[in-house]
C-alpha cells in the first residue's frame, strides 16, 4: 500500500515580503497572505486526507482559511526551522556582515546551522518519527508547514545534500507530494501542484 505525504506551504506574511528568517518568530499572515490564500483550491483528491498542521499561527491561520473548522492535528514536529540568533534578519545582511564565515557555513549543506538554531539535518530527524507514525497509520496525509521543513524532506527524498543549485526548483503556492515507505522514508511522487483551480482533478 503506498501512503502518500502532501506539503504545503503556509501563506505570506509580512516577513516574507522583507525576506526576514523568521524561524520560531510566531509571525501572522499579512493581509495580501491571507488574500493568497484565500485563492488557494486543495486538489479534490487530498481533501479526504489525514490533516496535520505546524503550531505555528502563520500555518494554523493558512489551514483556517482552507478548511474552515474542517479537522486537522497539530503536530509539534511540523514547526519551523530555528534560526536562532538570526531570527528577524535579512540573509542576504547577514552574508555581507559575516562573510567568510557565512559562505563556509553555507557550504555545509544539511549541517549549514546559525547560532543557538537547527540544521536541516535536525529537522529531518525531529521529522522522522512523525512520518514514521504516519506511514504505519497507513493513511494519507496533508500537512501544513514552512519552507524549511519541506526543504528538508525534498532534500532527503531527493538524496540532495542541500550543496549547490537544488535539484527541483520548489514553488510556494504548490503541492508537493511524496510516498512514503513502510519506514517513514520520503520518496518524490509529484511536485508544484498548483494551488488553484485547475487542480481539482486526481493526483
Amino acid at each position: 500500500m503506498t501512503i502518500r505525504l502532501a506539503l504545503i506551504r503556509h501563506g505570506p506574511t509580512d516577513w516574507n515580503a522583507e525576506k526576514r528568517l523568521q524561524g520560531r518568530i510566531d509571525t501572522h499572515l499579512s493581509l495580501a497572505g491571507r488574500a493568497r490564500v484565500s485563492g488557494y483550491r486543495v486538489p479534490s483528491a487530498m481533501m479526504s486526507f489525514q490533516r496535520y498542521c505546524s503550531p505555528m499561527i502563520r500555518a494554523q491561520e493558512t489551514a483556517q482559511i482552507l478548511f474552515g473548522d474542517g479537522p486537522w492535528a497539530t503536530a509539534p514536529e511540523l514547526t519551523e526551522i530555528s534560526y536562532g540568533d538570526w531570527e528577524g534578519h535579512i540573509l542576504s545582511d547577514l552574508r555581507q556582515e559575516l562573510g567568510e564565515e557565512m559562505r563556509l557555513n553555507e557550504a555545509r549543506g544539511l549541517d549549514f546551522c546559525a547560532p543557538g538554531g537547527e540544521s536541516p539535518r535536525m529537522v529531518q530527524a525531529r521529522l522522522a518519527p512523525l512520518l514514521r507514525r504516519c506511514a504505519q497509520a497507513g493513511e494519507d496525509v496533508l500537512a501544513i508547514t514552512h519552507k524549511g521543513v519541506i526543504r528538508a524532506i525534498y532534500a532527503w527524498a531527493a538524496g540532495w545534500d542541500m550543496t549547490g543549485k537544488i535539484p527541483d526548483r520548489l514553488r510556494w503556492d504548490a503541492v508537493h507530494l511524496f510516498t512514503l515507505d513502510p519506514t517513514g522514508v520520503p520518496h518524490i511522487m509529484q511536485l508544484n501542484t498548483p494551488l488553484g483551480p485547475a487542480t481539482q482533478g486526481s493526483i
